[in-house]
């Protein structure tokens, strides 16, 4: 489409531009962030004039980096904002070592201010860290649910693709931040502006808040066996708790032998041994992205000993979970 085609037509009192500060946390993903800003030029150019605006902050003032290693050069540093703003915090692996208590007692004197304040990716962290979703519903990549959930309980977690609770906003990461941003300009400047946008980005299904972000098990696991999904997503529903393969060959309507046959023939293992994978799967997440003992974690995880945790967790990843927790708090030290 050519720049001199005819502008969509927007509310005329709105004279001034809207200003989004994206405050870009070390290791932050690139494409949350770059999602969200490309609706906004995108807006911009299809009304013909400047609707938005956007400024890059970060604490230091200087550059950051994001996950993928590319350097952003930033507008300023951790300074006052308006009440009108609206404030996006940018964070993606090692969220935990980018919220600072600086950044987080920076945050929260904005927040009072009643400003609409939102976090891309694993920014949900952030915000909870701060206190700002405490009894509020959000949602997390689904990566880093299982430790938010064990450290924010005052938070109503969802596996939705983005959450607005009031004047707080948060997304799964990727390109749910596009989800989150068309919704946003659909309330500012019509479904009409919000669609031409989406048709700009190539983007043909434009999600709600009701979406799920995670595929769905069959496409997951790339089989198409109702039993065998019910199974699965009983499984990941009771991590804490493990089912016995028995009761779930039952609660599915077959025998145990049966539900073996099952895993063998579709997923080369048995049940017992699926399952284990997804506990230490979860076990090794807590350990990642939380402070937990590694008792908790293992207590978790549906492991009645630390010490047959710990036998387990070597015999899959090759290291002990004190080791595992030991080797990437260096990593992150470094």
């Amino acid at each position: 489409m050519s720049d001199t085609q005819s502008a969509i037509r927007i509310p005329v009192n709105e004279d001034r531009p809207k200003l989004f500060v994206f405050v870009l946390l070390e290791n932050f993903t690139m494409l949350s962030f770059a999602s969200a800003v490309e609706c906004l030029r995108i807006t911009n150019r299809m009304a013909g004039r400047e609707v938005y605006n956007w400024r890059l902050i970060g604490e230091g003032g200087t550059y950051v980096s994001c996950s993928a290693g590319a350097q952003f050069t930033l507008d300023g540093d951790l300074d006052e904002l308006r009440r009108e703003d609206t404030l996006v915090i940018c964070s993606g692996i090692d969220v935990q070592a980018a919220t600072t208590k600086k950044l987080l007692g920076w945050l929260r004197r904005e927040a009072r201010k009643g400003m609409m304040v939102g976090g891309l990716c694993t920014a949900a962290f952030t915000l909870a860290k701060a206190g700002l979703l405490d009894g509020k519903k959000a949602t997390i990549h689904w990566e880093n649910q299982d430790s938010f959930t064990e450290e924010f309980e005052d938070v109503t977690l969802t596996k939705s693709v983005f959450v607005v609770d009031g004047n707080r906003m948060t997304t799964a990461g990727g390109t749910s931040s596009i989800d989150l941003m068309l919704k946003l300009i659909a309330d500012d400047q019509g479904e009409e502006m919000a669609n031409s946008v989406a048709d700009q980005l190539i983007y043909s299904s434009i999600r709600t808040d009701q979406d799920t972000q995670r595929l769905s098990v069959p496409t997951r696991i790339g089989v198409r066996h109702p039993k065998l999904s019910q199974v699965i997503q009983m499984m990941e529903r009771n991590i804490e708790e493990p089912i016995s393969p028995s009761t779930l060959a039952k609660d599915v309507g077959m025998s145990t032998r049966q539900l073996e046959r099952l895993f063998r023939r579709y997923l080369n293992r048995s049940p017992k041994r699926y399952y284990m994978e997804l506990r230490l799967q979860k076990a090794r997440n807590l350990l990642m992205q939380t402070d937990m003992s590694v008792i908790n974690v293992a207590l978790a995880c549906g492991f009645a000993s630390p010490s047959h945790f710990s036998k387990c967790y070597r015999a899959h990843y090759d290291t002990t979970p004190y080791r595992e927790r030991g080797s990437h708090a260096a990593r992150l030290s470094i």
